[in-house]
């Protein structure tokens, strides 16, 4: 017996007009269907039309910048994109509701969790003052909140990653809506987060009847969650197939290609006898409670807690752990980006003790690259001043030429063409390619010890494969140092010698990558390994097969 359908897209094209009227088309054409009480997964990398897809369903594209050449949005018999605007608002977040990846950047920052939930519950159920409150009390305990009752004075960013998006998911099903539009609802979640709020999904799907349009780029999640599967590329469907048929035969290249794109390989072999590059002993990073009016210190936030690392020429050290376990906080500390206590030592010397003037000259040899290459890239530089800047601190006796020229070198090492690079800037360039350009940046310096922080974690998968792949060549090339920052435990694998797993400050297990991942010994470590991995067992079977 075949299924009702609830949304029906035919023959949908997107196009956005620039300010100097040009026209893009962003989707071409798109043709697809969910039916009622069926999870439909949308997948593609970054610009393949996906989310403009999705978004369109409900009309909350940036008009009249944004338009519909061709197409249709059916639901329950009605065109969604000739509904009136007034019709259409007793839609959205009713009938049709919708969850955005970065609940930070869409939960508001001056409400609090009460109000921003009752706010939906008042406009489409007329709910308020007690009836609404025990309403919010109920969606966030169906959602996993601890002590509900506790939260409801609360502000976004007084809630962890996890918590916020939980918020996001009561304000979506608040209404019991037929469909739920998930964008990314996973991406920048920890692991152990990401497992629990799918897992949370799919219950309350189950629970409540809804359909679900599940957008990702991550295939391991699509196999675990959707029913019947559609794959964009450049705006347009290559290919639509039931699951489990689409893991066992894809039949596009492009479908192959997804499916093949996770991080691979082993780390480049290093020598145990190399030379020590980097080191702490019992690093310890406390920042302080303060209340009362006097503003006195009560307590301390302990971000490190005691860690000890050591980090040779040619080896990448692995630091994981979900987020606030203290891993970038003990990056920084081994940079003396910000205050610590306890020996950190350099090439044989101690340096937790120099004055910002004293690092200068070594700062050329200790490096950093950051998650986000858009937020660590200057919009109002060109891709030679960024790299420049460097130079200009570290050689000041170099020309103008010299520095090109080194910059140029720079670039070409990350893969990227100098001649069409240098002059443009970061907007202009996708997040794989800004990614290839702040570790240029690094790489200008010639340095000899670098702490990259989640620099793949904002990227599509075959992009991460592809820097996984620039950072081993590299290492291998200049015999590099690196401490390695992520919640990745894919990347993690394909990456690094040796492995330290933080847990609330502190280093809860760490050993060789191998022993880590083949025989972890920590609850934590081996939970970690479960919400990555479990993911992966038949998407890892599919490649291999």
């Amino acid at each position: 017996m075949s299924k009702e359908v609830l949304i029906n897209v035919k023959n949908l094209s997107v196009a956005f007009r620039s300010g100097g009227g040009t026209t893009t088309t962003a989707v071409k054409g798109v043709t697809f269907k969910i039916n009622k009480g069926e999870t439909v997964a949308l997948v593609g990398e970054s610009g393949s039309g996906k989310s403009v897809s999705a978004l369109s369903i409900l009309r909350l594209l940036p008009y009249p910048a944004a338009s519909h050449p061709t197409g249709e949005i059916f639901f329950e018999g009605k065109d969604l994109l000739k509904t009136s605007e007034q019709d259409l608002k007793r839609i959205r977040g009713d009938r049709i509701s919708i969850i955005f990846q970065e609940p930070m950047t869409s939960l508001n920052p001056l409400h609090t969790i009460e109000r921003q939930v009752g706010e939906i519950l008042a406009l489409h159920r007329g709910l308020s003052g007690q009836a609404a409150r025990a309403r919010v009390i109920e969606l966030l305990t169906k959602v996993g909140i601890p002590e509900p009752e506790k939260r409801l004075n609360a502000f976004p960013h007084q809630l962890s990653g996890g918590q916020r998006q939980r918020v996001m998911i009561a304000m979506a099903l608040a209404n019991e809506p037929d469909l739920l539009i998930a964008d990314e609802p996973t991406t920048a979640l920890d692991v152990t987060i990401q497992a629990q709020i799918l897992e949370l999904l799919r219950n309350l799907q189950r629970e409540m009847g809804m359909a679900m349009l599940l957008i990702t780029h991550d295939l391991g999640i699509v196999r675990r969650m959707a029913e019947r599967v559609y794959v964009m590329q450049s705006g347009s469907i290559v290919e639509e197939q039931p699951t489990e048929a689409l893991f066992a035969s894809p039949q596009h290249p492009y479908t192959r290609h997804l499916i093949a794109a996770e991080p691979k390989g082993k780390p480049p072999h290093f020598d145990a006898a190399s030379p020590v590059i980097a080191e702490t002993q019992d690093l310890k990073v406390w920042f302080p409670i303060k209340r009362g009016f006097l503003q006195r210190t009560v307590d301390h936030v302990k971000a490190v807690d005691g860690v000890s690392v050591k980090i040779l020429a040619g080896q990448t050290v692995g630091v994981v752990g979900e987020s606030g376990s203290g891993k970038t906080t003990l990056g920084l500390a081994i940079l003396r980006l910000i205050s610590s206590s306890g020996p950190i030592v350099y090439l044989g010397k101690r340096i937790d003790g120099l004055t910002s003037k004293e690092m200068r000259p070594l700062r050329r040899e200790m490096q950093v690259v950051f998650q986000d290459p858009y937020g660590s890239l200057s919009p109002r530089l060109s891709i030679f001043e960024i790299i420049e800047e460097g130079l200009l601190i570290q050689k000041p006796e170099w020309t103008a030429a010299q520095r090109r020229e080194q910059a140029a070198k720079a670039l070409g090492e990350v893969g990227l063409d100098a001649a069409s690079s240098l002059d443009r800037y970061p907007h202009e360039f996708s997040g794989g390619q800004r990614q290839r350009i702040a570790i240029a940046r690094a790489m200008a310096l010639e340095p000899k010890f670098i702490v990259l922080d989640e620099p793949t974690s904002a990227l599509d998968m075959s992009v991460q494969a592809q820097i996984v792949d620039l950072l081993r060549e590299l290492q291998a090339k200049r015999n590099l140092a690196y401490v390695f920052i992520s919640h990745d435990l894919k990347v993690v694998r394909a990456l690094c010698n040796y492995v330290i797993v933080m847990r609330n400050g502190k280093a809860v297990e760490e050993g060789p990558a191998d022993e880590i991942f083949t025989a972890p010994k920590a609850d934590y470590t081996k939970a970690l390994l479960a919400a990555a991995f479990d993911l992966k067992v038949a998407h890892r079977a599919a490649i291999a097969g």
